[in-house]
C-alpha cells in the first residue's frame, strides 16, 4: 500500500481491496469512535487501547511508513526515467484485481453489472479531468484535506490526484516547506474529520448494500486503469520548488513501435498480474 501511494494515480486502497483486507481496514478505522475518545479523556488508556484495532492499524501503518521511506526515492526515479515500465507493472497488477474481487460478490445480477459499468465509465473520465483554480480560504483547505483522504482510502482514486485536481497539491507542498502551521493544522483537521466520517459511511454501505458497494469499488479500480496506461503524451506539467515535475494533463497513446521495449512492457504487465494473484494467495490469517 505504501509503494502504491507513492505513485500518482494509484491508490493504496486498491492494494487493500486486492488483498481482501479492505473491509477490515474500514472497521479498524471505524473503531476510533466516541467511546474510545471518552475512555481516553478519562485517563483509561488501557481500556481505550482495547477498544480499537491498534494491532491491525499499527502493523499496517508501520508497513506503509517503511515502504515510503525505503522505496519512495526508487519509485520517484523510476517515474522520472522509466514511467512506461513502472506503469506497465502496476497496470497488470490492477487488471488482476478485477477477477480477484469479482469472487467476493455473493451473486451477480443485471443491476450490479450496470452499477459496475457506470462506476467504471465515470472513473475513466474523472481521472482525465483538468485541475481547476480554487480559493485559498480556510474552509476549502479543510475540504481539500477531507476529500483527499476519502479518495486515498477508496480503491482506484489517488489522494494526491484529488489535491492536484483541486489546485491544492503545490499549495500544500509550499505550506509544508514554509512551515505555515495554521494551514497545515486546518488541512490535518480536514483529514481527521474526513476519514472518521467517511469510514462510517463505507461501513454502513458494506453492511446494507455489500454487493452493490463491491460493484462500485470494482468500477473505480477498472476506471483507474485509464490513469496508469503505460504510453502517454504529456499535455501540461508544472515543476515544484524541489525540481519535481508534476503532470497536470496527459493523454493515452498507442505504443510508438512494437519493438524490444514493447515486449518488456508486456512481460512487466504479466509479472504484475502474477504478483497480484501471488499476494492474494497468502493465507488471510497472516494478514489479520
Amino acid at each position: 500500500m505504501g509503494i502504491a501511494d507513492v505513485i500518482p494515480g494509484i491508490s493504496g486502497g486498491t492494494i487493500a481491496f486486492m488483498l481482501e483486507i479492505y473491509e477490515d481496514l474500514i472497521k479498524a478505522i471505524r473503531s476510533f469512535d466516541m467511546e474510545f475518545l471518552r475512555l481516553l479523556l478519562r485517563g483509561k488508556f488501557k481500556e481505550a487501547a482495547g477498544a480499537v484495532a491498534w494491532r491491525f492499524l499499527g502493523a499496517l501503518l508501520f508497513g506503509i511508513a517503511c515502504a515510503i521511506l525505503l522505496f519512495s526515492s526508487v519509485v520517484s526515479w523510476l517515474m522520472s526515467h522509466h514511467p512506461v515500465l513502472l506503469n506497465a507493472f502496476f497496470f497488470g497488477l490492477i487488471v488482476a484485481t478485477v477477477p480477484i474481487v469479482a469472487r467476493v460478490m455473493k451473486q451477480w445480477n443485471p443491476t450490479k453489472i450496470a452499477v459496475l459499468v457506470i462506476s467504471s465509465v465515470g472513473t475513466f473520465y474523472f481521472v482525465q479531468m483538468v485541475p481547476v483554480s480554487t480559493p485559498e480560504t480556510w474552509w476549502f483547505i479543510f475540504f481539500s484535506g477531507a476529500l483527499a483522504i476519502c479518495a486515498m482510502i477508496l480503491p482506484g482514486i489517488s489522494g494526491a490526484f484529488i489535491l492536484l485536481l483541486l489546485g491544492k497539491y503545490q499549495y500544500m507542498l509550499d505550506a509544508i516547506h514554509q512551515r505555515e502551521i495554521g494551514i497545515i493544522l486546518i488541512f490535518i483537521s480536514g483529514i481527521v474529520v474526513g476519514i472518521l466520517s467517511f469510514v462510517r459511511v463505507l461501513e454502513w454501505l458494506f453492511r446494507r448494500f455489500h454487493d452493490l458497494t463491491i460493484a462500485i469499488l470494482t468500477g473505480f479500480v477498472i476506471g483507474s486503469l485509464n490513469k496508469i496506461w503505460p504510453w502517454k503524451k504529456i499535455i501540461q506539467s508544472i515543476t515544484t520548488d524541489s525540481g519535481k515535475v508534476l503532470v497536470i494533463q496527459d493523454v493515452n497513446t498507442w505504443p510508438p513501435a512494437f519493438d524490444g521495449q514493447f515486449m518488456i512492457v508486456i512481460l512487466l504487465a504479466v509479472a504484475g498480474f502474477i504478483t497480484a494473484f501471488s499476494l492474494h494467495a497468502i493465507p488471510q490469517k497472516h494478514l489479520k
